[in-house]
């Protein structure tokens, strides 16, 4: 159980994971020795997986084709959605992976240098796979937000191509 102060604390690093402990320190109060052993702590246990930059790749130039794909699987006796759902996470592909309620079983969001890559990747590589009974593509057109950080300001997702007769 997460006390209120490292709640904060990992509030703190999930907003900025560039912080030092001693910035942590200042904004919670703690020490930067009690910052440095929750963190190794916690790194250890899993509670915290990764550091990385939220990068918008279609400012930086190198724009990638991002798709949703809802699959049905057929759950594995004993294993439930667990196995296919740890066969599929394999692929390089594919960037977030869930169990979902509702008209499909698992939801996945994959990368591709073109809509022909995420469709090959569906029909070769998801799709034959056992157990997965159907699946639906969605492809991403534009990203307003992601991971809680806006992608763009509100004046550029006002603005609208001129059309011209």
């Amino acid at each position: 159980m997460l006390s209120d102060e490292d709640r904060k604390l990992l509030k703190l690093i999930e907003e900025d994971c560039r912080l030092t402990h001693e910035d942590l320190s200042i904004e919670t109060g703690l020490t930067p020795e009690y910052i440095a052993q929750r963190i190794s702590h916690w790194e250890k246990e899993k509670i915290i997986v990764d550091y990385r930059p939220l990068i918008n790749w279609d400012r930086a130039g190198d724009e990638k084709v991002s798709a949703l794909i809802e699959v049905r699987v057929l759950p594995q006796r004993g294993y439930g959605f667990d196995k296919i759902a740890k066969r599929i996470q394999k692929f390089d592909e594919i960037k977030s992976l869930f169990l979902m309620s509702g008209g499909y079983d698992l939801s996945l969001l994959i990368e591709g240098k073109t809509m022909q890559d995420v469709a090959l990747f569906v029909a070769e590589k998801l799709a034959p796979l056992e157990h997965v009974q159907s699946t639906a593509t969605h492809f991403v057109l534009r990203r307003y937000k992601q991971d809680g950080v806006a992608l763009m300001g509100e004046d550029e997702i006002l603005q609208r191509l001129v059309v011209s007769p």
